[in-house]
């Protein structure tokens, strides 16, 4: 009987801090089609995890070859909606901020360079896109979600995380306040 009591007490106690833990602000936008799209924002503050992935075009990338530049990691996959939706925004401010940001899409796809290649020409993607694995997955907070991105500034400190699919304002803000 105590054994019983202990654990509903612990299960109890659990479900108590998960309902306690601090979530990021959550917002609502509507797409062009006039649909509800829910992504959360939270801070950050933490040091962003280095990792070294094989970009799509076979070269080994590393986060901290870009220290001193500002960088948006996206994790992402080509069968995502609103990661497909929100890529041409990532184009867009990795053209007009190119001397300061470096965008760098992480493709979480399974079947990566036969699906991953020809959507990076299909979409005309300009910034690096290298192919995600279980290590940056974890490093970054296990990612349940996709799109996620993180704002990473000049000194490799994590600025920002969203869930979900930003309004480019959002990004262009974060930036800003960067430069």
């Amino acid at each position: 009987m105590k054994v019983k009591l202990t654990l509903l007490l612990m299960l109890f106690a659990a479900v108590i801090s998960i309902g306690c833990e601090k979530r990021g602000e959550q917002k609502e936008d509507r797409n062009e089609e006039g649909q509800i799209e829910t992504y959360e924002t939270s801070e950050g503050g933490e040091k962003a995890d280095d990792f070294k992935l094989i970009s799509t075009d076979g070269k080994e990338l590393k986060l901290s070859d870009f220290k001193g530049k500002i960088v948006l990691l996206d994790f992402w996959a080509t069968w995502c909606g609103p990661c497909r939706r929100g890529i041409p925004d990532l184009i867009d401010l990795q053209k007009k901020y190119k001397e300061d940001l470096v965008v760098i899409g992480i493709s979480l796809d399974r079947e990566t360079k036969t699906d991953v290649i020809p959507f990076i020409k299909e979409f005309k993607i300009n910034y690096s896109v290298v192919y995600g694995d279980a290590a940056v997955v974890k490093a970054y907070g296990n990612i349940q979600s996709i799109p996620t991105s993180f704002v990473i500034d000049r000194e490799g400190k994590i600025v920002d995380q969203h869930v979900g699919l930003m309004p480019k304002s959002v990004y262009e803000n974060e930036i800003k306040k960067l430069l």
